[in-house]
């Protein structure tokens, strides 16, 4: 029986469909980040962190993945901004074609466009979405070698956040082993520690988005 290979094409039309995606952000002037993490590690807790403290200065939409339901779009409206849910039924991450489905229900122009991806570090790392970069979390309760044994999430994101730093003293997770670990998968990562809880080193991730919207709003200026 002949084996038929259907991985790489179906990335390859992804990737043109993200480039589609990627035209229209470029349009709208949006820095658009792709949050990947496990479910649990807390991607929707770190997402309302950030809006609460960028919202007075940035429009921000938020674009929620989830297999199924709207917890998480509704708790995040709540917060005042724009929020668009994708539910996918049975598929364990969003990909270009599905962002591209609900991006004529984007009306107007937003700063920042911050992407929940569905809970999961395989499978979302591997399609692009026309981000401009991907951003994945690593919670503490997890441990501190899921770079070495997710390595594809951990070589492509740009920047690495380590969430719930206030659990450090019960659970037996290292520092300074997590940023090596990740550092070896992408020596360029940006890490930072956070506690969405606390909102412990928020004030660091506020300043590095403020940074990267202005830097492309710059950009497009030229």
């Amino acid at each position: 029986m002949k084996k038929i290979k259907v991985l790489k094409p179906v990335l390859v039309s992804n990737q043109q469909r993200a480039k589609e995606n990627r035209s229209m952000f470029d349009r709208m002037n949006s820095l658009v980040i792709n949050i990947i993490a496990s479910p649990g590690a807390g991607k929707t807790s770190f997402i309302k962190n950030l809006i609460t403290g960028l919202k007075g200065s940035h429009k921000i939409l938020v674009i929620e993945g989830d297999i199924k339901g709207q917890i998480d779009s509704e708790s995040i409206s709540r917060l005042g901004v724009d929020v668009i849910q994708i539910n996918t039924a049975t598929e364990c991450h969003l990909d270009a074609f599905m962002t591209a489905q609900v991006l004529p229900k984007i009306k107007k122009n937003y700063d920042l466009i911050l992407v929940e991806n569905i809970g999961n570090l395989v499978c979302p790392a591997e399609f692009d979405i026309g981000e401009d970069f991907k951003l994945a979390i690593l919670s503490t309760p997890e441990g501190d070698d899921k770079p070495l044994k997710y390595p594809l999430l951990f070589h492509l994101a740009r920047v690495t956040v380590i969430n719930k730093c206030d659990l450090l003293p019960y659970v037996d997770f290292r520092p300074d082993i997590a940023r090596k670990n990740i550092k070896r998968e992408n020596p360029r990562a940006v890490i930072f520690e956070v506690s969405s809880k606390t909102e412990q080193g928020f004030e660091e991730v506020f300043r590095f988005v403020s940074k990267e919207i202005n830097a492309r709003q710059k950009k497009d200026k030229h």
